[in-house]
């Protein structure tokens, strides 16, 4: 029997009839594709801009930078994600200010977040774990109440015109989720998609930008500023360099090289204009497959992907056994890999990490995001992940974590 993989990217005859085309046209990098590409996201978002560059990670970065956030300052992040959403705190060189999350959601805890403020924080990012939005509405309570507005204190004229802590998602998981009857990343000044290999719209390797930012900001020209440094601060891009005699150019500032090129970007074209309809429908459906099979086994906790106030992209099903150990999860998944089915664990809390540890992270600080550490399996959703292969993902949940429950016989062919 074969084995069910993880997470295969959605690829099929119109992706590659979309990347063929790219090929055949001579143009590969940044072009008119990509430029479509932005304004869908743009659009599925309800933001009034998007620029899509190499990775979610580096969108983050470059607003942090352009924010001007830099040695002294703080930025508050959940301690459950994975390491890009602090790493980038860190090549700004300001410090990462770690919180633990909620226990039924797993996404940033507004309390903790509320506590850890002080006049140093520029930016509050939360983390829209597995596809689900974080409380922003509670978020926005924090930022503007009277006393965290008092002891806000502006750097640059950037943040003198905000006239507050600024609130950037890491929306990696997230294009598609509403909060609140709209698109979550309309809830934040800025957000960042993550169109990795294994987001639910893939183009290999790359992201977006979502630009909300309010008046007196100017959505187009920040999209215009942050193109521009997408490129090494070169005042034209390659399409812009088009034509007779315009292949002058300048470079304003010393950028960064993090553009997407259209070779890629058909990729995403094509997946986002199917997305509404029908990846996220299929993906939500394998979620309700795998919430119907396991809502009676008294061991499962599963995974919040819907309530009154959220809808989430249905990234990640994030599967939590009740009443185990690390060590008795990490037997699990190896029984549940022996049986033919790829599992994965979303995410090693960030105070586990060496680089953070050797900064004095501890874990015992974040007992929530321990113990979902200890108990977390995340189950393969994908576009072609069949009802049958759903059943059997189920099944090997259901054997592995019942032979825990005997004496601890792992099966000779399991292997690290």
């Amino acid at each position: 029997m074969h084995k069910i993989p993880f997470s295969p990217p959605r690829i099929d005859a119109a992706t590659i009839d979309a990347v063929r085309e790219v090929l055949e046209s001579g143009w590969i990098t940044t072009g008119p594709v990509t430029k479509s590409l932005e304004k869908e996201v743009a659009e599925l978002s309800q933001i009034p801009r998007a620029l899509c560059v190499s990775s979610a990670t580096m969108g983050l970065e470059l607003l942090l930078r352009w924010l001007g956030v830099g040695e002294g300052d703080e930025v508050i992040i959940p301690a459950y994600t994975y390491c890009a959403t602090a790493n980038v705190v860190l090549h700004c060189g300001a410090r990462p200010v770690m919180v633990d999350v909620l226990p039924d959601t797993l996404t940033i805890d507004p309390e903790q977040v509320a506590a850890a403020i002080t006049e140093r924080t520029k930016v509050i990012v939360p983390v829209d774990l597995g596809g689900l939005p974080a409380d922003y509405l509670d978020l926005w309570r924090i930022i503007e109440s009277e006393e965290v507005m008092r002891r806000f204190r502006a750097d640059n004229e950037v943040q003198e015109q905000l006239g507050r802590i600024a609130l950037i998602a890491d929306a990696a998981h997230s294009i598609g989720a509403r909060y609140r009857g709209r698109s979550a990343a309309s809830w934040c000044d800025a957000a960042v998609f993550s169109f990795h290999a294994v987001k639910n719209i893939a183009t290999a390797e790359g992201g977006a930008i979502c630009f909300n930012m309010p008046a007196p900001f100017d959505n187009d020209q920040l999209y215009q500023l942050l193109n521009v440094r997408s490129l090494h601060g070169q005042s034209k891009d390659a399409l812009a360099k088009l034509g007779t005699n315009a292949w002058e150019y300048d470079v304003v500032e010393a950028g960064y090289k993090c553009n997407m090129p259209d070779v890629l970007a058909a990729m995403g074209l094509v997946e986002i204009r199917r997305y509404r309809e029908d990846t996220l429908p299929r993906r939500r459906q394998i979620m309700e497959q795998y919430v119907e099979a396991l809502e009676n086994y008294d061991r499962a906790e599963l995974p919040h992907f819907h309530s009154a106030d959220k809808e989430s992209s249905c990234h990640l099903f994030l599967l939590r056994i009740r009443d185990i150990s690390l060590e008795e999860r990490n037997n699990i998944i190896r029984m549940i890999f022996a049986l033919g089915v790829s599992v994965n664990v979303h995410y090693k809390p960030l105070p586990l990490l060496t680089v953070y540890k050797k900064r004095g992270y501890r874990m015992e600080d974040f007992p929530v995001a321990r113990d979902a550490w200890h108990r977390e399996i995340t189950l393969p959703v994908y576009y072609d992940l069949s009802e049958a292969n759903v059943g059997r993902v189920v099944s090997a949940v259901g054997q592995s974590t019942e032979r825990e429950t005997l004496p601890l016989i792992i099966p000779s062919e399991v292997t690290e």
